[in-house]
């Protein structure tokens, strides 16, 4: 399903837990490809989890309570 997606290098890929079903090693090496794909392709992945390595891979994390946003941490720059 995730090559699928990413197949035709959409410019948004919304990613409902990417990484549910794989092995932590599988799972990081599917993030890498999406942080590799957004730095040399310009395509925007928003990501839904609850794995915390998976979330801190990413450039900005925002919270949502109740169906609101409640926060945001931003890891990274650019």
């Amino acid at each position: 399903a995730i090559a699928r997606a990413l197949v035709n290098r959409p410019s948004i890929v919304l990613a409902d837990e990417p990484t549910g079903n794989l092995d932590t090693k599988t799972g990081m090496e599917v993030v890498e490809v999406m942080r590799k794909m957004n730095r040399e392709l310009g395509t925007t992945f928003v990501i839904v989890t609850h794995d915390p390595m998976v979330a801190n891979a990413t450039e900005r994390i925002i919270f949502f309570k109740d169906g609101q946003i409640c926060g945001e941490k931003r890891l990274r720059v650019g």
